[in-house]
């Protein structure tokens, strides 16, 4: 079944050549089929197709003889190829979309990475906004909205194996480390710090390995983007604030499963966290589709006052799962309208009604969610 997504990339395409990345099955294959149907398309991850191009890297131009645009699908497998795109970009005018779910390999080996000739884009999981009236809270939390595992009849399994495929394609086959057993170990132990502040030593300590090998291994998180870093707000006027960034993973169900966590409940902690988790990533992807130049940040006092995530230095977002927010609730967001001028403070809550308190906005999430994908909200 397809889901019709808010990435328009045949549009970018018609403009200037472009990278897709996105995580392992966040949905790029479909989407290229579905919008890009007369493309031509070359699958590395095919034997055959990389066996020929590898032994001709001409075979591209032989083959592509008019204007359609040019796919290369999972291009980290071949970097050197670029050379060619390049010039099939410059003498030719080739269109290519270039798709893959780590430039890691790309930047690590130095190779060409077009100079500008070619937008970055990125893809991730579904948004409640795709989803529409097929979005299930509770089903995004515990099994996330990765598009293969969303229609699953056997979402446990398939989240499982998912993570498997992840060590097997992206970190061995990719050669991101030697040591898997001691990644494996790290990544299972990191996932229960899934948005919290990131502690190197406390990790290195549980998994037995290096600080340092700990903070190469955040970075493979993030090449591979399976993972994002929050930084620290910095510009409050008066109060001190922590200097430690936070990590979230992509997913809430990759999350839940690396945490070895049964189904989660609402009104628990637990619950909360992966709810604060699903709200930076429809925020994250309705900004790599519509807003590709916003900056999200948290705040956090050395007393504790907090505020989930703050967009461009002028939206404040907390969240919480209650339903009927409190003084407490809103402690945060009061705080930090102290620290600077925002055009919004927002409370994103499972209240049913909307309505406004001292100038904070309380939203319930579903309204929030309506305002974000229509461009209401930053």
């Amino acid at each position: 079944m397809y889901v019709a997504r808010k990435m328009d990339v045949a549009s970018v395409l018609k403009k200037k050549s472009c990278f897709l990345f996105g995580p392992c099955q966040s949905g790029k294959s479909s989407l290229i089929r579905e919008t890009l149907k007369d493309a031509y398309v070359f699958d590395l991850l095919s034997g055959d197709t990389f066996a020929r191009i590898a032994r001709n890297p001409g075979y591209i131009e032989e083959v592509c003889r008019d204007a359609r645009p040019v796919i290369i699908d999972e291009i980290q497998k071949m970097p050197a190829i670029l050379d060619e795109i390049h010039r099939l970009i410059e003498t030719k005018g080739v269109k290519f979309l270039l798709t893959g779910s780590s430039a890691r390999k790309l930047r690590k080996g130095g190779v060409n990475l077009l100079g500008g000739r070619a937008r970055v884009r990125h893809l991730h999981p579904f948004s409640a906004a795709e989803l529409g009236s097929g979005f299930d809270l509770n089903r995004a939390i515990n099994y996330g909205l990765i598009p293969s595992i969303w229609f699953s009849d056997d979402p446990d399994e398939d989240l499982a194996g998912y993570v498997t495929l992840y060590l097997e394609q992206e970190i061995l086959q990719e050669g991101a480390t030697r040591n898997l057993p001691a990644f494996s170990r790290f990544l299972e132990i990191a996932a229960l710090s899934s948005g919290e502040q990131i502690n190197y030593q406390s990790i290195a300590s549980d998994a037995r390995i290096p600080r340092s090998t700990v903070q190469e291994y955040f970075k493979i998180l993030k090449d591979t983007l399976i993972a994002m870093e929050v930084p620290v707000w910095r510009k409050g006027l008066s109060r001190k604030t922590v200097a430690t960034a936070k990590f979230y993973l992509f997913d809430t169900g990759v999350a839940r499963r690396l945490q070895r966590r049964k189904p989660l409940t609402p009104g628990t902690p637990e619950y909360g966290h992966a709810f604060e988790n699903w709200i930076l990533h429809e925020i994250t992807a309705y900004a790599d589709t519509y807003r590709r130049d916003t900056e999200i940040t948290y705040w956090r006092t050395r007393t504790n006052l907090e505020v989930d995530f703050i967009v461009n230095g002028e939206v404040a977002i907390e969240t919480k799962t209650t339903r009927s927010a409190t003084k407490n609730d809103l402690k945060g967001l009061r705080a930090i309208g102290d620290e600077g001028k925002f055009l919004r403070r927002i409370l994103v809550c499972g209240e049913r009604r909307a309505r406004e308190v001292d100038g904070i906005s309380i939203l319930p999430w579903r309204e929030f969610i309506d305002a974000l994908w229509s461009e209401r909200i930053f």
